[in-house]
């Protein structure tokens, strides 16, 4: 018998198991997914209204005044603004629903941005503003409402006054 160095053959081969690959990659498209819908609910497709639409029929009995606007930064860096005001129903029906026109305007007078968006309520203002849809909490007639429209940003060229509100959709009870 011979002392020298002894050949080791090579282990067989063994087969990979992709089950656990296969799990964590369903894991990251599930949470990819929850993550959008988390961050797209709610969030209402913004339309585009031509400037001259007519207004609402009811758009005369509902008064739009105290507007305020502001601004903050979510957690992903981008600048959210908030356009504040109060509606007044002096009309004789209960309103379920509103949908405004919003028009900034450059400094020609020329407008620079169009949205067409839901009004939405003001429910509370502490610790934090939260909103409701205005089917939520009806107008009465006689009734004022604190509301609030939200943009996810304003056009570079916007004047800095306040954009002009249209009423162009009042739904009625």
């Amino acid at each position: 018998m011979s002392s020298g160095p002894q050949l080791i053959r090579p282990a067989e081969p063994q087969e990979r198991n992709w089950l656990p690959l296969a799990i964590a990659a369903a894991l990251v498209v599930v949470v990819a997914v929850a993550l959008v819908l988390v961050f797209e609910h709610g969030k209402q497709a913004a339309t585009v209204t031509p400037v001259n639409a007519p207004l609402a029929s009811y758009a005369a009995h509902l008064t739009v005044s105290g507007l305020a606007m502001s601004q903050s930064t979510n957690f992903m860096g981008n600048q959210i603004t908030y356009l504040d005001g109060r509606i007044a129903n002096t009309g004789s029906q209960v309103v379920t629903g509103i949908t405004a026109q919003i028009l900034f305007r450059d400094f020609t007078n020329l407008v620079t941005q169009n949205v067409t968006q839901p009004l939405k309520f003001i429910r509370t203002r502490q610790p934090y503003v939260d909103i409701e849809p205005v089917a939520a909490a009806p107008l009465k007639p006689g009734e004022s409402r604190d509301f609030r429209v939200i943009f996810d940003g304003v056009s570079q060229d916007w004047n800095g006054a306040y954009p002009e509100v249209r009423i162009v959709h009042v739904d009625t009870e």
